[in-house]
């Protein structure tokens, strides 16, 4: 058995997928979705190059599940070495979790910041967790404006529970819910990192890439150009990527040894800034009391 262990949520499609074969030759693979079948059809992939992988079935937006396959990892007792936290939606139509919660929002910060607190006390120290996040949570972020983003749209854990946000911000279908729970994900990291200097919290923009499971809800006329003509040439365009280039600098940073902590990297590993909004320590930490604050009001 591999000496390391590496956690994946996400990991049928996209960059979860191209990690995921990455991460086979560092350890064993615990891969965390929400289709068994698929997570099966990756787990043989990559047993099938002479790696280790195990399969656990979650679906981030249902807490229940979420703290059951916390849970079944920890039972795993393996050496986990790494946490990425990848998987993420981004509807383009309104929908809820069984609680009544923003979709967006359950499924990118609250599943994933519940999935990350449950594992914590059971992490080796330096253990490194990693947060897939976006640049589109800043409103200053030139390439996200032009696209239609107009940043977070914050205004508490429980407003973004109900799908609540900041007035004024973009008119493209669900870009305010994906912006706001982004900014979530990388507020989290910022404030663990202060909160458990035990262990490394560090973010990644892995940069846009056409042609992955993020835009299921495009046409497909623009599915197949985004994913066979764009793709193909995205790492030679400012700030775009691709699931294999992406993989490999995700990989990077996981299974490095470097003590760094509370660092948010781009599309090419190098350190990055977000917005003003979530760089002033203040805010992280009100972000994660207030997520705390919305889950006790749910039986554990």
């Amino acid at each position: 058995m591999p000496d390391s262990a590496y956690v994946i949520t996400g990991p049928t499609s996209g960059f979860g997928r191209r990690t995921a074969l990455e991460l086979a030759g560092h350890g064993t693979v615990v891969l965390v979705g929400r289709d068994a079948a698929k997570l099966d059809e990756v787990r043989g992939s990559i047993e099938g190059r002479g790696g280790e992988a195990v399969s656990v079935v979650c679906d981030l937006s249902d807490l229940t599940s979420v703290r059951r396959a916390a849970a079944q990892i920890i039972e795993l007792g393996l050496p986990i070495a790494g946490v990425l936290n990848n998987a993420g939606i981004f509807p383009t139509r309104p929908g809820t979790n069984a609680l009544g919660w923003d979709l967006a929002y359950a499924t990118n910060h609250i599943g994933p910041f519940v999935f990350t607190e449950t594992l914590a006390p059971h992490l080796e120290d330096g253990t490194q967790v990693v947060f897939i996040v976006s640049a589109v949570e800043d409103p200053e972020r030139k390439a996200a404006t032009m696209s239609g983003f107009r940043g977070a749209r914050y205004i508490s854990a429980e407003a973004s529970a109900r799908g609540e946000w900041v007035p004024g911000g973009s008119k493209l279908p669900g870009a305010d819910a994906y912006a706001t729970s982004k900014q979530g994900n990388l507020a989290t990291v910022l404030a663990f990192a202060r909160e458990t200097p035990r262990l490394r919290f560090n973010a990644i923009e892995p940069g846009f890439a056409p042609g992955t499971n993020l835009g299921r809800d495009a046409s497909l006329l623009l599915r197949l150009l985004s994913k066979y003509v764009l793709s193909p040439v995205a790492p030679l365009i400012k700030y775009w990527t691709n699931p294999g280039t992406a993989a490999r600098v995700i990989t990077r940073i996981l299974t490095s040894e470097s003590d760094a902590t509370g660092v948010y990297y781009d599309e090419k590993g190098r350190p990055m800034r977000g917005s003003a909004q979530v760089h002033d320590p203040a805010f992280p930490a009100r972000v994660v009391a207030e997520t705390r604050a919305l889950l006790k009001t749910i039986p554990a």
